[in-house]
């Protein structure tokens, strides 16, 4: 393939938003090595498997189908620094950042929104790269958004929520934990924890609700966005997060309901009922979707897909 052919490959490939990863390990002179790439996916839950490729060009591509053990640290969307520091060519990468070694052995990214060290399992042979496929050992997430690439740029899950919302929107919080979602009782009945933006911005207010509440949630995605008719008032639903550690603790303001239990309560609003319905079969495939509509009757569309890329 020539190389105006290998650029349009390149751009066509760019056009599926993925992830961003800085892959990890530590090279015979047990010094930490590692590169960015958005080419991670999921593989296997039994055994728990993940992939990532590697570029047979990398100047740690011997340090890596040889290594033992190597880590996945998935950025979070503050981390397009770090991003860029292991997406370039410098000696002295981990000086800029902040790491540690895990258990297994592998250098791990203070701040990442997720870890896994693996166990090398196969390296397969692809072209031009190899494919590292790894067994999860151990790993941790602290609910904190991932950094997204798109077309050779990052996005976030709150750039894009400042594009959604007005400044009188209604934000509420879907936290969910160990299959339970965190709810606040009313006279009126059963809502979720909720704040009206105002002066406060899209991106700050979920955080505000649930410092709040006094919770180690972290706000992600929109889940909902919607227009109550009757009040001509839309409401906003971030679908948020606990880190794997968090322990389920009792949260001032509000109680956890077990799923199962959830759709049965009597509800404040409604349009809540058939939010949190969805969200329960949602949760049980593990494939949640954007509500966009009013209280009657809206659409869904997928809130994310994985690719098979390197970034650089």
């Amino acid at each position: 393939m020539d190389d105006e052919k290998r650029k349009q490959l390149r751009d066509a490939f760019g056009a599926f938003m993925t992830g961003v990863t800085v892959v990890t390990t530590f090279d015979p002179l047990d010094q930490p090595q590692g590169f960015t790439a958005n080419s991670f996916s999921s593989v296997s839950l039994d055994p728990p498997l993940l992939l990532v490729s590697i570029d047979k060009r990398s100047a740690n591509f011997d340090n890596f189908v040889q290594s033992s053990y190597f880590a996945i640290n998935i950025l979070a969307e503050q981390q397009k620094d770090v991003s860029d520091i292991f997406a370039r060519k410098m000696s002295d990468r981990f000086s800029r950042v902040a790491w540690h070694t895990g258990t297994a052995g592998t250098p791990l990214l203070g701040g990442s929104a997720a870890w896994f060290e693996c166990a090398m399992h196969q390296v397969v042979d692809a072209g031009d790269h190899a494919i590292l496929i790894g067994e999860v050992k151990q790993f941790a997430a602290n609910a904190q958004p991932g950094l997204g690439y798109y077309r050779g740029g990052y996005f976030t899950p709150y750039q894009n929520a400042e594009s959604l919302i007005d400044a009188q929107d209604i934000v509420s919080t879907l936290i969910e934990a160990e299959g339970k979602v965190l709810v606040v009782k009313t006279q009126q009945g059963y809502r979720l924890p909720v704040r009206q933006i105002k002066k406060s911005s899209a991106s700050e207010c979920p955080g505000i609700i649930v410092s709040e509440l006094t919770t180690e949630a972290s706000p992600g995605f929109i889940y909902s966005l919607w227009q109550n008719r009757q009040h001509k008032q839309r409401h906003v639903v971030f679908l948020c997060n606990l880190p794997t550690t968090a322990a389920l603790s009792a949260v001032q303001g509000g109680e956890w309901v077990d799923l199962q239990q959830l759709t049965g309560l009597s509800f404040a609003d409604a349009a809540l009922k058939p939010l949190l319905t969805r969200f329960v079969t949602e949760y049980r495939s593990g494939n949640y979707n954007l509500y966009y509509g009013d209280d009657t009757r809206g659409t869904v569309h997928p809130l994310a897909n994985s690719v098979h890329r390197e970034v650089v």
